[in-house]
């Protein structure tokens, strides 16, 4: 009588067909799964499945009970993060235009100062102006005078000439 060897890991049976006893058949690659016959020998009794079916249940179920709840708190979680990052992205952009309102305050300083360094510019050539046409009316009168003087000159140099020549004299 031969040992029997243990099968090896992959479930075949390898070896002389000296070492099988007689009747055994040896099994290859191309035949049939070692469960095959399992259903037909294996008869199911409900009860014991329904008791099966039980233990597994309450053996994962608060498991997974604990997994959903955990899932819905991360889910609740998610919303208020998403939330508030919209309530952040909203202040970013109101920040954002805040500075484009400082940029457009600065500006107007900017351009306020050059309105009033133009207005200054406008008195003092506004001042400047003036006292020209002063000046001209000035010079044009001091011309008026010296030109009247100069006729008022003339003719009393005519008048002078004019007795300087000789007169007839008149006969009586």
């Amino acid at each position: 009588m031969s040992v029997p060897v243990p099968p090896p890991p992959d479930g075949l049976l390898t070896g002389t067909s000296d070492s099988l006893e007689a009747g055994e058949p040896t099994l290859g690659l191309s035949d049939a799964s070692p469960d095959e016959g399992l259903i037909e020998d294996f008869t199911v009794e409900d009860k014991a499945v329904e008791q099966l079916v039980g233990g597994l249940l309450s053996h994962y179920l608060p498991d997974l009970q604990r997994s959903k709840q955990a899932l819905q708190e991360l889910t609740q979680n998610q919303v208020v993060l998403l939330d508030t990052l919209e309530q952040e992205i909203s202040k970013f952009k109101e920040c954002h235009s805040m500075l484009d309102i400082n940029a457009l305050f600065t500006e107007a300083k900017h351009y306020h100062a050059k309105l009033v360094n133009i207005r200054k510019e406008m008195l003092m050539l506004h001042e400047k102006t003036s006292k020209l046409k002063k000046r001209a009316l000035k010079l044009q009168q001091k011309r008026q005078r010296e030109e009247l003087e100069r006729e008022q000159q003339r003719e009393k140099e005519f008048e002078r000439e004019k007795q300087l020549t000789a007169k007839p004299a008149k006969r009586t």
